[in-house]
């Protein structure tokens, strides 16, 4: 059976990276099934901003990683599964500590074995750059130490060393894909370039952030999915951990000022207590050292940042009712 002929699925598909691996492996004409996390709406995420010609050939399955007997049915019958379900938030995991952990760690658990119960031929789980913490040194490559700077990235540690447990004890054919900062369109208005755009996007004279200092690598979304397709086509990576992003970083203070740039605002750039994270969870920097995407993957990033800055600029406009950064206080 070639790639083609295989049942992709995505948890975590209404998401803002899963929708865009979802529209990406559709668009090269992959059987997808999306799991959206069910809601009283009918809210399929941000699936529903996709076109109707791939909705249309879209298998989306309502539910919650959390129910084991739900994630073995959904799984069964997939070859390849993408595991992007998981709560995101770090200041809200400092509030809700046991929801990261029964979404974050059991969700991944459950997971990984509906996936060894369906004999799948590869398991994507999605990591994340915060299980390092600040940086010891830089740039950071995979065998940097994990530090649980958060709550948040406490259970994606635990998220990643379940997946390599299921990998060395029951032979699981586990990826463990760990990116950086991912940025673009249709992400949560709680992230740093949504909150700059959407105050200068209403006419705002000041844009009030928190902390200036900290350095972010950034990678653009459509480049953070194709790495996640590379993941699943690449032969011989079972049991691997890959990071991926840039290889440069920039402060927060630089990349608002180049927000305002690509949104044509002249807003003065304000730092206030009332938007900095709880003390000691601000990782100051992530700066990654991307070797291992680049020989193991074949990846590289192809969208620069003032130009992923400006496609996110178009996407708000449109969308500007979206967006209520004052809502998202953690």
């Amino acid at each position: 059976m070639s790639e083609k002929d295989e049942t992709v699925l995505v948890t975590g598909a209404g998401g803002f990276i899963g929708s865009h691996l979802v529209e990406t492996l559709l668009r090269e004409g992959q059987a997808v099934r999306a799991l959206v996390r069910y809601n009283s709406r009918g809210s399929w995420g941000h699936l529903d901003e996709l076109p109707a010609e791939l909705r249309d050939r879209l298998d989306v399955r309502l539910g919650d990683v959390t129910d084991p007997y739900l994630m073995q049915t959904i799984v069964a019958g997939c070859d390849l599964v993408y595991h992007l379900a998981a709560l995101i938030g770090i200041p809200y995991s400092y509030q809700a500590p046991a929801s990261y952990v029964a979404t974050n760690v059991t969700g991944t658990l459950n997971v990984l074995e509906a996936s060894r119960m369906a004999g799948v031929r590869r398991v994507i789980v999605t990591s994340t750059s915060e299980v390092y913490g600040t940086a010891r040194y830089a740039p950071i490559d995979e065998e940097h130490p994990l530090q649980a700077q958060s709550p948040y990235s406490a259970s994606k540690i635990a998220a990643d060393k379940l997946a390599e447990s299921f990998y060395r004890s029951y032979h699981l054919p586990v990826v463990i894909l760990r990116p950086f900062n991912t940025y673009g369109p249709r992400q949560s208005a709680r992230a740093i370039i949504p909150t700059v755009l959407a105050q200068a996007l209403t006419g705002a004279k000041e844009i009030a952030l928190g902390n200036l200092e900290p350095q972010r690598d950034l990678t653009f979304v459509e480049d953070t999915a194709q790495a996640f397709v590379l993941a699943g086509q690449a032969p011989g990576i079972e049991g691997q951990v890959i990071h991926f992003g840039q290889g440069s970083a920039v402060s927060v203070r630089e990349l608002a000022e180049r927000c305002l740039a690509a949104a044509g605002s002249s807003a003065r750039i304000v730092s206030t207590s009332e938007r900095k994270r709880p003390e000691g969870s601000e990782v100051e920097l992530l700066l990654c050292n991307p070797s291992r995407a680049h020989t193991l993957l074949g990846w590289a990033p192809h969208v620069p940042l003032d130009e992923g800055l400006r496609r996110v600029v178009d996407y708000m406009r449109q969308n500007l009712n979206l967006f209520r950064p004052e809502r998202y206080n953690v």
